[in-house]
């Protein structure tokens, strides 16, 4: 079995496609995985699994569209990787705020595209940098406030999903149990 953080996009933002941490606990836990736990309300999970990850995504993705009627976009990473991400940390010289210090994780790595959509901002105060299929990002004014964020919502990549550095390092916690 491989322990994973598997990441769901987009659920319990306003009242749109609400997913309960309770009944996703026990949906994934009917799937077959063991050790179900999640973190915050925003869609956090780490479990164990034999499954390799393009077919855990997969198999929770339908899952999640089975039981609450909307298609989930998932993230997975294994352990290992997850906690190399913790491990790089490329921007912790420059970012003071874990709230305002994001990963992107994304399914494939961020194509060239994206990066150059970046790199034509002018990004104030805000740093990124990109290392495979994470971008990390330091916006010190915060998310909405940030350019760069803005660039990065209207770029076409591949699925993607961010998470504050607070609650990585919290995903990095829950693997290690």
């Amino acid at each position: 079995m491989t322990r994973y953080a598997v990441l769901l996009r987009g659920i319990n933002v306003g009242r749109a496609h609400r997913v309960p941490m309770a009944e996703l606990r026990e949906l994934l836990t009917a799937e077959g995985h063991a050790g179900v736990a999640t973190l915050l309300q925003s869609g956090n999970v780490v479990l164990d699994s034999d499954r390799p990850v393009a077919e855990l995504a997969s198999g929770v993705e339908q899952a999640l569209e089975r039981r609450f009627g909307f298609a989930v976009p998932v993230v997975v990473r294994t352990r290992d990787e997850l906690l190399a991400v913790v491990a790089k940390d490329p921007l912790g010289s420059v970012a003071t705020d874990p709230s305002r210090y994001v990963v992107s994780f994304s399914t494939e790595p961020v194509p060239a595209e994206v990066q150059q959509r970046l790199a034509a901002v002018d990004p104030e105060d805000d740093v990124y940098t990109v290392d495979g299929r994470e971008l990390y990002l330091w916006c010190p004014h915060g998310q909405l406030q940030s350019p760069l964020s803005a660039a990065l919502a209207k770029a076409k990549g591949p699925v993607g999903t961010a998470r504050n550095w607070s609650t990585v390092l919290k995903l990095r916690d829950l693997l290690q149990r």
